[in-house]
């Protein structure tokens, strides 16, 4: 299949790669973006950072919000549960200078955001979230920022909320909305649910709509993109171990068929390549390693690396050691096909999201909820 979809519009920028990469907590700092964009074009976002340490300045939020200077488009993802909060934080990356693009956390399923009202839980909430989007537009449209939402079906499938919310959206004057097939009680476990993509794509006519979920490949990418409808696609844990997924992709959005199938060899070099980037990013070498170890079954997934050289790898302290283990890989190592492909990462099972007290009865904040909502901000960014 042949894709003729054109650039990725959002206000005044545009993506020539309609491809986006997913927040990921721990994942998608400088480093993993700058090796990702070493392979293709796209949009790379941050690790998403909360509202709160991004007004209180928390040095580890200043350090996720920070991008190399040659990001082309310094995009960040805030989350948040508090209006006036979020619109503080987005006042803060505009008066500052400090984004091109803004996006907000409506997706999140881990228990301690959905337990505090926040991710995939606040649009269940058509107050509480009309009034975040309204305010965080406002404030980003004084610096010509386009903002954007990236979110979930709703909270499960007795509470679903992604159509509303993506009108609610657009009529605030958000850039694109983004959608992940899966309920937050799903967390990344069964399929993506392809077909309410094509339904939010439907329903919303008049600004871009992308899709997520289950994109582990360029011919996932292309073939999401034909059953939806899509202006675009955001990938996540098909990425992760895999940056030159994004070469496949920008080839593929461009009608190209050639795809990067790496030995093992070059399949080690990209791993060490990542830890260089990592020491460069935390500016200390063993905090760089201990955070590349979780990578390593992520990039080795299907080649032929036994059970105790992954050990090793994933105990490495230094570059020069992981330098010396990576040596000993066989350089004539092919590609191993399907066995390297697929998903990856933790899938989760479904389970009873953690929400707070009494959130399903009422689709609007009552009294009690408003009070606690301010001092449910996390201050941690991250994750």
């Amino acid at each position: 299949m042949r894709l003729e979809l054109p650039p990725l519009s959002l206000g005044r920028l545009t993506i020539d790669t309609p491809v986006v990469l997913a927040p990921m907590a721990g994942i998608t700092n400088t480093a993993f973006r700058r090796l990702c964009r070493e392979y293709g074009g796209g949009l790379y976002v941050s690790e998403m950072v909360t509202s709160r340490a991004l007004v209180e300045r928390h040095p580890e939020s200043l350090r996720i919000i920070k991008h190399d200077g040659d990001e082309q488009v310094r995009s960040v993802q805030l989350y948040g549960v508090d209006p006036v909060t979020v619109g503080q934080a987005v006042g803060m990356l505009v008066d500052e200078d400090r984004a091109d693009h803004i996006d907000l956390n409506f997706g999140c399923p881990v228990p301690k955001v959905t337990k505090r009202g926040g991710g995939s839980a606040l649009p269940w909430k058509t107050d509480l979230f009309t009034q975040i989007v309204q305010t965080a537009v406002r404030e980003a449209d004084r610096g010509g920022v386009p903002l954007t939402i990236k979110m979930r079906k709703g909270i499960d499938d007795d509470h679903l909320t992604y159509i509303e919310a993506g009108k609610i959206a657009r009529d605030a004057g958000v850039a694109a909305v983004a959608l992940h097939g899966r309920t937050a009680a799903q967390f990344y476990s069964g399929t993506a649910d392809w077909s309410a993509i094509a339904r939010l794509r439907e329903a919303l006519p008049d600004i871009p709509v992308l899709g997520n979920g289950d994109i582990w490949s360029a011919e996932d990418a292309v073939r999401m993109v034909h059953e939806t409808g899509v202006d675009g696609v955001v990938v996540g844990r098909g990425c992760q171990g895999r940056p030159w997924l994004f070469g496949d992709l920008q080839a593929a959005f461009e009608g190209r068929a050639e795809r990067i199938r790496p030995g093992l060899a070059a399949v080690g070099e990209a791993f060490y390549r990542h830890a260089q980037l990592l020491v460069e990013y935390f500016e200390d070498e063993g905090k760089a390693l201990r955070d590349i170890r979780k990578h390593v079954a992520w990039y080795f997934k299907g080649y032929a690396v036994g059970g105790e050289l992954r050990a090793r790898l994933a105990q490495v302290n230094t570059l020069d050691e992981l330098r010396g283990l990576l040596d000993t890989l066989d350089p004539e190592a092919p590609y191993p096909g399907t066995d390297a492909e697929g998903p990856r990462g933790r899938a989760g099972s479904p389970k009873r999201p953690a929400l707070p007290h009494r959130w399903l009865e009422s689709r609007t904040m009552d009294d009690a909820q408003t009070r606690d909502i301010a001092a449910a901000e996390l201050d941690v960014s991250g994750g």
